[in-house]
């Protein structure tokens, strides 16, 4: 009986956080033109994107910024040839990776350094911006008077294996992260931060220390949030609702790797990790088959499906996904084995620590 108590605890307290982010947690929505008017820069690293280009870039277009630069971090696909037929965007050559960076965070220090903006908006080249969507954050920031605002786009997932695995994104943040903590309290613990869309006033990004301030950090989006939180400066969170959206990864080798080079880092080590994992796969998945020796099993994975079917419904997903949660323990399993079996990670074809 510890481990139903245990995973009815893990999936009760889950819900709980979950239902009060249904409530609390915002979703970004067509707004008015703020009332002050800020020089906006909207900056894009871009490396190996020749397929998401032709389709967002159109879309990073029509937001209307000040000024829309795109990086080429060395990219060895067309997707500089890409950059050179659209218009109304400025191209940067990033320069070669330092000693002791990763990647992104390198090429948006770069991009940061380059932009003339006293607003700086990142995001990502796989980001689809709907009609509006950077008067709705520009909006949305201002309504609280937020120097810092990140924005958690709603999942595009094609295949079966990208809605198996890549929703756990939604899960673990409006499952695990109350609004009203990060609204109303100090504690840095209490924020976060995603790197698909963040926005920052010049000031706040310097008093954080920019990217350059998390150099080597796979996790810098989190980071910077919770280092925006613990200097005191005024931050907001939400999600992309119809104005935002993203497909992460098109392939389950992009997904597995994608997943794993952050994983660990995520958890805070090997044993975290592991436990995790465990706890998971106990309470989503084998609830189900040991069900059949005690009825009681039959909570908390009822809950399970409850809560995968709630977070689909915040995000603007369909509910009926709830039926897919007793079968997310194959994706996640083979992103911890892939993390725990090797030292270091690869990403954009660049090798981060030691590789096997």
């Amino acid at each position: 009986m510890i481990l139903w108590w245990l995973a009815t605890l893990f999936v009760t307290v889950q819900l709980v956080v979950l239902v009060t982010n249904t409530f609390t947690f915002p979703v970004l929505v067509p707004a008015r033109t703020p009332r002050t008017r800020r020089r906006v820069s909207l900056l894009i690293p871009a490396r190996n994107e020749a397929l998401n280009l032709p389709e967002t870039l159109p879309l990073l277009l029509a937001q209307g910024a000040d000024e829309l630069i795109v990086l080429d971090d060395g990219s060895t696909d067309a997707t500089p040839e890409i950059l050179a037929g659209f218009r109304g965007l400025r191209c940067v050559q990033g320069e070669p990776l330092p000693e002791g960076w990763v990647g992104k965070n390198w090429a948006c220090h770069q991009l940061a350094g380059v932009a003339t903006g006293d607003v700086l908006v990142f995001t990502d080249a796989d980001v689809y911006w709907g009609p509006g969507a950077l008067t709705a954050l520009l909006a949305f920031a201002e309504r609280s008077d937020a120097v810092y605002a990140s924005v958690w786009p709603r999942q595009r997932t094609e295949t079966l294996f990208e809605r198996l695995a890549v929703p756990v994104i939604d899960t673990i943040l409006l499952g695990l992260l109350p609004y009203p903590l990060v609204k109303n309290t100090t504690d840095a613990l209490f924020s976060a931060g995603n790197g698909q869309c963040m926005m920052w006033t010049r000031s706040a990004y310097r008093q954080v220390g920019g990217h350059a301030a998390f150099r080597s950090e796979v996790l810098e989006d989190v980071r910077m949030g919770q280092a925006a939180k613990g200097r005191g400066l005024k931050l907001v969170l939400a999600l992309g609702g119809d104005l935002l959206s993203t497909r992460m990864y098109r392939t389950p080798g992009e997904l597995l790797e994608g997943f794993s080079k952050n994983i660990l880092a995520a958890h805070g080590g090997r044993l975290p990790l592991m436990f995790s994992v465990l706890l998971s796969t106990l309470t989503y998945t084998l609830s189900w088959v040991l069900a059949f020796v005690d009825p009681l099993w039959l909570v908390p994975a009822a809950l399970g499906m409850f809560q995968r079917a709630l977070t689909a419904y915040k995000t603007h997903r369909s509910p009926l996904e709830g039926f897919l949660q007793p079968f997310t323990a194959y994706p996640l399993l083979r992103v911890a084995l892939r993390a725990l079996s090797r030292k270091g990670y690869r990403w954009k074809g660049r090798s981060y620590g030691a590789h096997d």
